[in-house]
């Protein structure tokens, strides 16, 4: 998978300083993660990448949207991402991800694939209950909405419980 990659940052010919790398994510990115909880994607990675004598820095941000089913009616809705990460890259005598924000190369590598940070880091970006935004203004017409609202407790005319008006009386 890594040798196939397009998300890789070769890092051995550069100068040392700032440099830009800009990548496209689609539907066919996730689908080398075995990853369907997207109907489409179109997301925009860009990354600073600096090169210092000793370490790498990298500073990602993405910008984009991904469409998902709504997690109360199923509807398809595009939701928009919009986040930001930094990652160090030291050199050490073996490959290390133990640490999120650092990363240890092994010394004589030569690039960087950078696949699994951004796939992690637009998976991170979505909010963990995905609701359409038809569903919160109350613009939304579906027959699920419908169902839900049927299904909703009906609330009765006397709130309280016969049992605690009793029990205030000996609070007198």
């Amino acid at each position: 998978m890594k040798s196939k990659s397009k998300y890789k940052i070769e890092f051995a010919g550069l100068k040392i300083g700032p440099h830009q790398f800009n990548f496209k994510v689609d539907n066919k990115f996730f689908d080398r993660f075995s990853f369907s909880d997207f109907n489409d994607v179109e997301v925009e990675i860009d990354i600073d990448f600096t090169k210092k004598t000793t370490l790498l820095e990298l500073f990602f941000k993405i910008k984009g949207t991904v469409n998902v089913n709504c997690d109360l009616t199923n509807e398809p809705f595009d939701l928009k991402i919009n986040s930001s990460n930094s990652l160090v890259v030291k050199f050490g005598q073996e490959f290390n991800d133990e640490d999120d924000e650092i990363l240890v190369l092994p010394h004589g590598e030569h690039k960087l694939y950078v696949d699994q940070y951004i796939f992690e880091m637009i998976v991170l970006s979505l909010p963990s209950k995905r609701i359409h935004p038809g569903v919160e203004d109350g613009s939304l017409k579906s027959e699920m909405l419908d169902i839900l609202e049927n299904l909703k407790p009906k609330l009765s005319n006397n709130l309280a419980d016969p049992r605690w008006e009793e029990l205030k009386k000996f609070k007198k």
